[in-house]
């Protein structure tokens, strides 16, 4: 999950959308030649997911990407992408890390050859949340703005996984189904203190040094998205009512971390305060908010 949100309100509109990064050399020239081109033709709300956190060498990329009010698109946010839109019209952006959404580089290109229609099944549920996680997101307390920010990036993620079924190809879509299923082996053993690579290898019939690879490609390893994901987990766990009956080791503890003072000190290391600073003060922001 992104560390932080930051939202921007715009009145203006823009001629291109956020990028982090501009590119360089000779990429950067070929890409100034070939920019993608989001059109639209009808006043109304749209929604961009920029994705950023590496740069594909082989985009083929399209031309030109109608969209229609509703509609949801994923773009490089390191890629020039122009807008063709009305007069009158709303842009929602948000960016998001590559990891975030469990894929490597070489698929980033399949996601932005077609939009997540309003209408379809899962854009119906997507496009609105997205919408009102924009607009509510910076009065929100900061707790429940992370919490909703992680259920947006969740469905993002499912999002970009059935954009990229059927396009992309052959061996990226098989690297990212078994990368899906290994991140779902992780999530089923969170809690299991003994969860090693060794295990994750062997469950899912491919070598140690295999798996590390498919971390190593999105900037990961596998030790390390072990403890974010629990960190994640306990520090909801600490922000939930009644939360208070359960100690901060035994939080931890149920989620894997066998050592307390271990674990407050990559939860310090992660977020910037201890556990116990945590659920005194976001905790308290939580309950008010919910009240």
């Amino acid at each position: 999950m992104p560390p932080g949100l930051h939202v921007v309100i715009s009145e203006a509109a823009p001629n291109a959308l956020p990028r982090t990064a501009r590119p360089v050399g000779d990429i950067a020239a070929h890409l100034a030649r070939r920019p993608v081109r989001l059109v639209a033709r009808d006043s109304g709300e749209y929604l961009f997911a920029g994705v950023y956190g590496g740069v594909a060498p082989c985009l083929q990329l399209p031309a030109e990407i109608v969209l229609a009010p509703g509609d949801i698109c994923f773009y490089d946010a390191h890629q020039p992408t122009s807008l063709d839109f009305p007069e009158v019209f709303h842009a929602k952006v948000f960016l998001v890390p590559l990891t975030s959404l469990g894929l490597s580089e070489s698929v980033l290109h399949g996601l932005n050859r077609s939009p997540v229609a309003r209408g379809s099944r899962l854009g119906a549920l997507l496009s609105p949340f997205l919408s009102c996680l924009a607009d509510s997101a910076a009065h929100s307390e900061p707790a429940v703005s992370e919490a909703l920010v992680r259920d947006g990036v969740n469905l993002l993620a499912t999002a970009a996984a059935e954009q990229l079924h059927g396009a992309a190809p052959h061996s990226c879509g098989a690297e990212l189904s078994l990368m899906s299923r290994i991140l779902d082996h992780i999530e089923l053993h969170l809690t299991d203190a003994d969860l090693s690579p060794e295990m994750i290898a062997d469950a899912n019939y491919i070598s140690l040094r295999y798996l590390h690879k498919l971390f190593r490609e999105q900037g990961l390893t596998v030790g390390r998205w072990i403890q974010r994901r629990r960190l994640e987990e306990c520090r909801r766990e600490l922000l939930r009512r009644g939360g208070s009956q359960r100690t901060i080791a035994a939080v931890a503890g149920r989620w894997g971390f066998v050592s307390a003072p271990h674990f407050s000190r990559v939860f310090r290391a992660a977020y910037g305060m201890s556990p116990r600073e945590w659920r005194e003060t976001s905790g308290r922001g939580a309950e008010g908010a919910g009240g």
